[in-house]
């Protein structure tokens, strides 16, 4: 069996991801809220056998919380918008964090 899915059903239902900030703030979010991030999806899914598959943890060391608990958000923002029909609603981005987010963005590939 993949070590993704231990434990948990093929479809990723019922599993969580704890993502781990540079400050130490760990961040617990569904599998498939996760995996809106391209680069977490394909660690998550990797054969390669990093630690992250067994431990479900990533730490991200250049990442703050304060930051990270955005890109959280907005992976809950993705997924809920994610088929629908109507104008999305704007995401709400403060302007001080802009620059952090955007280089979280670029690194989490979403």
């Amino acid at each position: 069996r993949h070590p993704a899915t231990m434990g948990f059903g093929d479809d990723g239902v019922g599993k969580f991801v704890t993502l781990v900030s540079a400050d130490g703030f760990d961040f617990v979010v569904d599998y498939e809220a996760a995996c809106v991030s391209r680069m977490i999806s394909n660690l998550m899914t990797s054969a390669g056998g990093f630690s992250e598959l067994e431990s479900n943890t990533i730490t991200f060391p250049e990442i703050s919380g304060k930051c990270l608990e955005r890109v959280c958000q907005y992976f809950y923002y993705k997924l809920r918008h994610a088929h629908s029909k109507d104008k999305l609603p704007q995401f709400p981005l403060p302007p001080e964090m802009a620059l952090e987010l955007l280089m979280a963005a670029n690194y989490l590939d979403v």
